[in-house]
Formats: structure tokens, sequence, C-alpha cells
């Protein structure tokens, strides 16, 4: 290995160690104290009860583990959004399960909280795998009412998805493990089958407080909505559980009793370990986003045994195209090419860029992967579309254009592993958030931007030089460069991977060496949803 090499795994490993040693401390929610109290209640933690209900050994991810990070500072913050959500096995089946985290503010609900929850509801619906809800919430943070309410995307959208949910023949199993109070008991109430624990578990509109308060009537919560009254009178749960591991066993039950899905019919043979060593991928990665390197080497050691088909290798070579298989399974990858290639017309093209040749050759690809129902994957590296008078003339807005378009109404699953940039329109034709992958995730050293940090600086100092000139201030050189240093430091926070991880942006940034499993899981969540419709792209210019 090169003196370049060991500098740049040295880096990689690092963000690696960060990323471990913040997660460590996300996991502890509300901290340690607030566990305790938990505990002294005879209740699991979220985690220990998804530890509990997911089979053994078999494997996990977790969705949104950021999301909340460096967030709500001024109300105490909400670690993980103040809710777990773990995709994972259960009696050898896919499912997802959504637990609330009740030593976060009493498992309160946050606009993030909200946001989390459908993002939760939109895989169980795409992927067509059960939904199981570990109910442990003292329901809408009060103070943040009008950020998770009334909108669209807000709170009423979880009951909808429900709804929807039920529609579609997608089981939906909740467990009652604590408070569950006002609209959020229709959440409940709504899926398929409802479990409570006596004594921890209750669910009502209005607790005693409220009810006195309302309207003079005096009870305790218990008898208003404990697990008594609710499985012996009002029929409202279906199932009486003493504690929570009986809860949870109850669970294992029942979903061991679901008929098998529907496939979809994705291609899997017996999975091969990439014969390259997916570890060198920490020293293949620059430290610095702006330098070059060989993208094909990291898809080497991404695909089984190595092995991989491009298709049009010698055109459109900024991005690269091509079949493999990952974890035994069928799948067209679309990757930003770093290398600075030259073109068959003597012209030089900058690595990560999409020129209008590449933007062609990746529209012909997705639309073949559609015909053939092969999963797409895009491994991000992208500094965005070329500019200038040649690329203009050239038609780069038209065949940009075809290439969001085929992505766009691709009927194939797509998964996005954001492996270093991801800026400006070049983040949307590669499958950006707002494109609806399956699953997207992020490397340690990612960034994800409109635009690269230096040009966004420069670009805003210009702004705030014309604000305080307008304002009669003098410019100097010194004001200047305070004015550029304070820029670039807050540009370059909203860039770092956890600032879109926080805000689920991405599903989660991960270890490059869990990229194969999130993936695999992916796409074996994705073949239990059978293809509603035909690929149609629409209008496309040739």
């Amino acid at each position: 290995m090169n003196l370049e090499a060991n500098k740049n795994e040295d880096a990689l490993k690092l963000l690696v160690s960060d990323l471990k040693a913040k997660l460590a401390t996300i996991y502890k929610g509300g901290g340690t104290k607030k566990i305790e109290k938990h505990h002294a209640k005879g209740k699991l933690t979220a985690r220990e009860r998804i530890e509990y209900l997911l089979d053994k050994g078999k494997p996990q991810i977790e969705i949104g583990a950021f999301a909340g990070y460096e967030m709500y500072a001024e109300h105490g913050g909400c670690p993980s959004g103040g809710v777990v959500v773990v995709m994972g096995y259960l009696k050898e089946r896919l499912v997802i399960v959504v637990a609330n985290d009740a030593t976060v503010k009493a498992g309160a609900w946050f606009p993030i909280t909200g946001k989390k929850n459908l993002r939760a509801q939109e895989i169980a619906m795409e992927n067509h795998i059960p939904i199981i809800y570990l109910v442990d919430s003292a329901g809408v943070y009060l103070p943040m009412q009008d950020e998770i309410f009334p909108d669209k995307e807000h709170f009423g959208r979880i009951f909808r998805n429900n709804a929807v949910l039920s529609s579609k023949g997608i089981p939906q199993i909740a467990a009652i493990m604590g408070s569950c109070v006002a609209g959020g008991a229709y959440l409940p109430i709504m899926s398929d089958e409802a479990l409570i624990v006596d004594k921890t578990g209750s669910i009502f509109l209005a607790g005693s407080y409220l009810v006195k308060a309302a309207i003079g009537e005096d009870v305790d919560n218990e008898t208003l909505g404990g697990a008594t009254t609710h499985c012996e009178i009002s029929g409202v749960t279906d199932y009486k559980s003493k504690d929570d591991q009986d809860c949870l066993d109850s669970i294992k039950n029942i979903v061991d009793k679901m008929g098998d899905p529907h496939q979809a019919g994705y291609n899997r043979i017996k999975p091969q370990a990439p014969k390259k060593d997916p570890k060198e991928i920490y020293g293949l990665m620059p430290s610095d986003g702006t330098k070059t390197y060989k993208t094909q080497e990291i898809i080497d050691r991404l695909v089984d045994n190595s092995e991989f088909e491009e298709y049009k290798a010698g055109y459109g070579q900024t991005i690269i195209t091509g079949y493999a298989r990952i974890d035994g399974w069928a799948v067209g990858i679309v990757a930003n090419n770093r290398q600075v290639v030259k073109s068959k017309k003597g012209e030089m093209q900058f690595g990560g860029v999409i020129y209008s040749d590449s933007a062609d050759k990746a529209s012909r690809f997705i639309a073949n992967c559609n015909q053939k129902k092969i999963p797409l994957v895009f491994l991000q590296d992208v500094t965005g579309f070329m500019v200038g008078k040649r690329s203009e003339h050239g038609g780069i807005i038209k065949d940009g254009a075809k290439m969001v378009n085929t992505m766009s109404n691709s009927v194939v699953p797509k998964f996005t592993v954001i492996m270093g940039n991801s800026y400006g329109a070049g983040n949307y034709a590669m499958c950006g958030k707002a494109y609806d992958p399956r699953l997207i995730v992020a490397w340690p050293n990612s960034r994800l931007a409109v635009m690269g940090g230096s040009q966004a600086a420069k670009v805003l100092l210009q702004i705030e030089k014309g604000r305080l000139k307008a304002e009669g201030k003098e410019i100097t050189p010194e004001v200047e460069k305070e004015l550029l240093d304070k820029i670039e430091q807050s540009y370059e926070k909203q860039t770092k991977p956890e600032y879109a991880a926080a805000r689920l942006w991405t599903d989660a940034i991960i270890d490059p060496l869990e990229t194969r499993k999130w993936i695999s899981m992916g796409i074996e969540a994705a073949n239990q949803a059978p293809q509603e419709r035909a690929y149609n792209p629409g209008v496309i210019q040739a």
C-alpha cells in the first residue's frame, strides 16, 4: 500500500470510529438515569424490546439512527428522534419495527419523530413488509405542536397510512407497552391487532387530569384505559400481556402464523464474497473529496466475486454502468466515475461530472434494467452536470432531463449510496432522496449540498458583501476574510453527513463495509412487493 493509500485509510477509519462513538451515545437515548427509571417500572427500553423481539444472529439495519442529531437543543435534544426503527427478521420473516423511546421526553413526538415514523411506514408500504409498532409515548410534544400537528406530512398522515397499509393487505401489529394518548391512540387501534401490557400499558383519548378538567369526572388512568378495561370491557385491544416479554412473545407467535408473501421475482443465486478485499476501500477513497480515484476499484470490492459486466464501457465514461451481483442479487449499477477521461472526440472530461454522453448512456442502461426487472444501485460521487457553451450547445439540459426522466419512472427498486460528493442536480439525476430510493445511505466521508463548499462560500460572500455595502459599511480585507471563514464554517457543517442524516435526507450513515448488507436486505424487502405497474418513461427526447 502506498503512502497516499495509507493516509486515505487512516482518515476514513477515523471517520468510521467517530461514527461508532456518536452512535454509542445516541443508543443511550435519554441517558443512564432515564433508562434506570424505565427499568424500575419493570419495562424494557425501546432497543431492548427490539433486541428481544427480532431473531438472534440474523442481520438487521437501523433506519434514521441520526434523526434529530444536534437538533432541538433548546428543548433538551431528541436522540434518534425519540423513536427506534429497525428492519430485521422475525420468525425468519422480514419486518420493520417502530419503537417509541420513552427515555426521551417520555416518548413525545417532535417534528422529526413524525417524519421518521412516516419513513418507516413508507418502507413498509413500498416493500409490502409487516410493520410492528411498540407504543410507549406521551403524544405530541406540545411546545412544538404547530410543527407536527396539521400539515400533510405531519402527525395525522400516520393514521392515513395505517388505513392505506391495511387496504394493501400489509400486516400491522401494535403493542401498547406504556402511554398511548390522544390522537396517538388511533395508531394501535387502526392496526390489524393490538396488544396491551397489564399495569404499564394504557390507552385513552384523554387522561384522568384532562377528563377531570373537561367534564369533572374523577377516574384513575388504569380504570380509564388500562389493560383490563380495554381487553374485558371496551374490547379496544385484543391481547392482555403480563409484562413486556410476554407481550413480545405473543407478537412472535402471531407473526409465526403468517402466510408467505408474494414475490416480485428478482434474480438471486448463491452469494459470493468479493474477490478483492472490501477493507481496501478505506485506502482507495481519497480523504480529499476533490481528488480523483478509480471508481471501478470500489465496485470490485462491493460486488460478488468482483465480477462486473460493463455496459457501453467506451462511451460516456464519466458514468460507469453495468451488471453485477451483490450478495447473490442481480443488480444494475450506475456509478459516477471519478477519473479524468478522454472522450472519443478528444475532449478531456472531469471525473464526477455528468456530461451529455454519460447522461445518455445512463438513461439507456436504466431503461434496460427496467425491461429486465433488475434492481438499480446508484453509487454517488457527483459534483453536478457540465456547464459552459459547448455543453449547452450539445444539449446537456435535454440529456440530463432524459436521465432524470428514466430514473424517476423506474419501476424496479432503486438504492442509493453516497460514497463521496453529492452536489446539485447531480444528486437528483443519481437518485437522491427526492426520487424514491427504497433505501439511501451515506459513507462517513460524504458531502451533500447544492454545490461544493468553496464555490458556495464565494457566492455567499459576494451576497453578504453586497448587503453590507448597501448599509454603508466598509469591507476591508480583514473583514472579508472574517466573513469568508464564518461562511465556510457554517456551510461546511451543513454539508456533513450527520447534518443530512439528522433531517432524514439519508436513512443512515454507514461504514462502507456494511454497504453490501444494506443493499441485500433492501432488495430482499423489495422482492416482497410485486411490481404494480409497467415501465413507461413518458415523453423522452431522443
